[in-house]
């Protein structure tokens, strides 16, 4: 069965949760600068950069390499969402309570409009947002989002979040960042390779431009809790207790 808890204000305002928090809105903040920073730095040296293949592997490289380090640095203080998809997802297995989920949202949303504020300070020019491309309509750009999402939390549960994981663990920042680089590869031509609301959320309040952003959070929410409710419940759930040796 799904685990989902609502939670407690006491829990979610403990200084454990605050320190979370704040660490989701830096590791947020950088991977966005870096993110949407590569698609700009792109852009200015490139005509056409959109529809450059080496645009593409320069973006989706940059996210990767981003994403990596973000997880590695909030990890063992907030669990390194940096993505309320990746929250949704925690959180319909049990490891995160809804309104702790809840502000961890908020963190990673505010930190990645203060990267893309940043950004438009310092280069002066106009943020990209995402948008399903020309040809193709926003509810195939949903269901893209949905597979790319689902395949990144697997991923985080996979390698982070399930209790048999072992050593595994110690690699899960490298494969969350190779997912979320590989579906930007696959899926940015097309819906833009997203996978994060709060990566959408913030270029899209800063350049003023939402169309369509409804997109990034309807796709990616689902795809997010459809993994958590797979693995969280499906196979994490039906693990069973490894019985005691018995030396009678």
């Amino acid at each position: 069965m799904v685990k989902v808890a609502i939670g407690s204000f006491g829990d979610s305002f403990s200084a454990t949760s605050l320190k979370s928090y704040l660490a989701e809105f830096i590791a947020t903040l950088l991977f966005v600068f870096a993110g949407v920073g590569s698609a700009i730095a792109y852009n200015k040296q490139t005509a056409d950069a959109a529809l450059d293949p080496a645009g593409l592997v320069a973006v989706a490289l940059a996210h990767a390499f981003a994403l990596f380090v973000g997880v590695s640095m909030a990890a063992n203080i907030s669990g390194g969402h940096l993505n309320p998809a990746v929250t949704l997802g925690l959180a319909v297995g049990g490891n995160i309570t809804l309104l702790t989920g809840l502000f961890y949202w908020v963190a990673q949303l505010l930190g990645s409009t203060v990267a893309c504020f940043l950004l438009k300070f310092v280069t002066s020019q106009l943020i990209p947002t995402h948008g399903v491309a020309s040809g193709m309509n926003e509810i195939e750009g949903v269901v893209m989002e949905i597979v790319i999402t689902f395949g990144l939390v697997y991923t985080v549960y996979a390698t982070a979040a399930d209790p048999k994981k072992g050593s595994l663990g110690t690699i899960a920042p490298i494969a969350i960042g190779f997912i979320v680089g590989a579906n930007i590869l696959a899926a940015g031509p097309f819906s833009g390779g997203s996978m994060n609301p709060a990566r959408s959320f913030g270029p899209a309040l800063v350049s003023g431009t939402f169309s369509g952003n409804w997109v990034y959070w309807v796709g990616p929410l689902i795809g997010g809790g459809l993994a958590g409710l797979v693995y969280g419940d499906i196979f994490i759930g039906s693990y069973e207790p490894v019985p005691a040796p018995d030396y009678a």
